[in-house]
């Protein structure tokens, strides 16, 4: 029998495969853990299915340690930025590492609340662990990869499929002891992900909304079918016994309690400056002045039309 041309061209492609992952893998920061690593998140053996490999760039530690999923809407509200963000900060603060899907939305708001925690933060890729998608978080992905972890189940190169997508669902879920979402639609990946935790004996959370809001209507659909109803982190550490850090005591001055006057008089409703100015009696420019580091600080966002709605 001849050889068969086509057999060998796969078997040379194969191998040049392995060769240039094992490259990869000699760079520093990146590793190629399989089932038999001690380094192998064991959370992932509770799950159906755990990747025979795994592709990691970053800290291989964060992978053993108590983690929560965070995910949501790739189209958020300004609010839902922050809660994501705001959750992700306490939680990494108290030691949980926050895990999420690097995409654009709630994902990319719970990494970067969770970046500069002790509890830091790792990325679940649907591409390869070589690859950004999107390519708009290519800074965060950077930044993930110095102070947190990125892994990918998928072979280097591996370009965005959608059907990957999903599949790399059940790792996010995997991962954490539990699963937040935020903000979803009634038709939401994060849906998937939500269900795959509770197959896997995760808990579930979910951030309640408002009842005219289609991001809400995904987290209410949860919390009928016995989801956790949170509205703070604490809510989530205690149902995990997860200590919470203690907040260290701070003075507030004039400014801020000036800002804090204002934040209460605007309610939670968007707001133009005309209401803004008859509600607290500042003049327009003081008004714009507050208004303007209260935006910095992360506490109101500005809105088309002119209008301004409380964050916090």
């Amino acid at each position: 029998m001849g050889n068969d041309p086509s057999r060998a061209l796969a078997a040379h492609d194969a191998q040049a495969q392995i060769d240039a992952a094992l490259d990869w893998a000699t760079k520093p920061g990146n590793r190629i853990l399989t089932l038999a690593d001690a380094g192998y998140p064991q959370a992932l053996l509770d799950c159906a299915d755990p990747p025979v490999l795994l592709y990691l760039t970053g800290r291989a530690e964060l992978l053993n340690r108590r983690g929560l999923a965070i995910v949501g809407s790739r189209n958020p509200t300004p609010q839902g930025i922050n809660d994501a963000s705001a959750f992700a900060a306490s939680l990494g603060q108290a030691g949980l590492t926050v895990v999420s899907g690097l995409a654009l939305g709630i994902d990319a708001a719970a990494h970067r609340g969770a970046l500069r925690t002790p509890g830091a933060t790792i990325a679940v890729t649907g591409t390869g662990a070589d690859r950004v998608y999107p390519a708009r978080n290519r800074d965060l992905a950077h930044a993930i990869a110095a102070d947190g972890a990125i892994i990918s189940e998928f072979p280097l190169g591996t370009p965005p499929i959608a059907a990957n997508f999903p599949r790399r669902n059940r790792l996010i879920a995997g991962l954490a002891q539990g699963c937040l979402v935020v903000e979803a639609a009634a038709k939401s990946g994060s849906l998937i992900t939500a269900r795959l935790a509770a197959e896997c004996g995760r808990e579930v959370f979910a951030i309640p909304g408002s009842i005219h809001s289609p991001l809400a209507k995904g987290c209410h659909q949860l919390l009928k079918q016995g989801a956790k109803l949170v509205e703070c982190a604490e809510d989530i550490l205690e149902e995990l016994r997860w200590p919470a850090q203690p907040a260290a005591p701070t003075q507030p001055g004039p400014k801020s309690v000036a800002s804090e006057a204002l934040l209460r008089v605007m309610g939670h409703d968007p707001c133009a400056i005309d209401t803004l100015v008859a509600r607290s009696g500042l003049t327009p420019d003081a008004l714009i002045a507050m208004l303007l580091q209260l935006e910095l600080d992360g506490r109101v966002a500005s809105l088309p039309g002119g209008l301004y709605q409380r964050l916090l």
